[in-house]
């Protein structure tokens, strides 16, 4: 088992919200911040939602249904 397959694993068992925040912090970490910066609204907002997924009171649609919405008000 390679080190990626072994790190796939051991994240795959972490539960949805600490997935979802590693997510967040692999993603950030691909970014140069300087070249992004958000108004403190935009801040306050991605921490309440962030909290809403930690905390499991998040609510979600699948992503084939998400696509599905976007084309069709695109097309």
């Amino acid at each position: 088992m390679t080190k990626m397959e072994r790190v796939r694993s051991e994240i795959m068992s972490l539960s949805a919200s600490e997935r979802a925040s590693l997510a967040h912090e692999l993603i950030l970490s691909l970014d140069d911040p300087t070249e992004h910066s958000l108004s403190p609204a935009q801040e306050i907002e991605i921490q309440r939602r962030l909290k809403r997924v930690r905390e499991g009171s998040a609510s979600g649609r699948p992503v084939a249904e998400v696509f599905a919405d976007i084309r069709a008000r695109h097309s």
